[in-house]
């Protein structure tokens, strides 16, 4: 499985990453998944989050992350990209792709990095009130 991680305090281009994509032949499903920076934090209206990371405990973790993936499904390709410093609302913090054969792979492998990456990658948040 070929793997792409990208911590940065860049914003996240999609369009780029989308122009840099390669996708085998025997590649059905292409998934796609952006976090978004809402406006309320629980019932708190906020401007921003400010994200901070370990980076070299996250790289790890991230690598963990892919190890298990590639056990469970037949997936092709992982790009990921965490926005660190300070995100505004409506902008992306998260930007997942996942190829694999068939959706169902690449549905379940998005939703379970995501899911994982909550749980064990140490990136933290801070919102910053209205």
């Amino acid at each position: 499985m070929k793997t792409e991680l990208t911590i940065s305090i860049n914003a996240i281009d999609e369009d780029a990453l989308a122009k840099r994509r390669e996708m085998g032949d025997g590649m059905g499903a292409l998934v796609c998944f952006s976090g978004v920076v809402r406006g309320r934090e629980g019932d708190v209206s906020i401007t921003a989050i400010e994200y901070e990371a370990h980076e070299e405990m996250a790289r790890h973790q991230f690598g963990l992350i892919f190890d298990a993936i590639e056990q469970r499904w037949p997936v092709d390709s992982m790009r990921v990209v965490h926005r660190l410093g300070l995100v505004p609302v409506n902008e992306p913090s998260l930007w997942v792709e996942v190829t694999a054969p068939h959706r169902a792979e690449a549905f379940a492998a998005c939703q379970f990095l995501i899911e994982e990456m909550k749980q064990k990658v140490p990136i933290w948040k801070k919102p910053l009130p209205a």
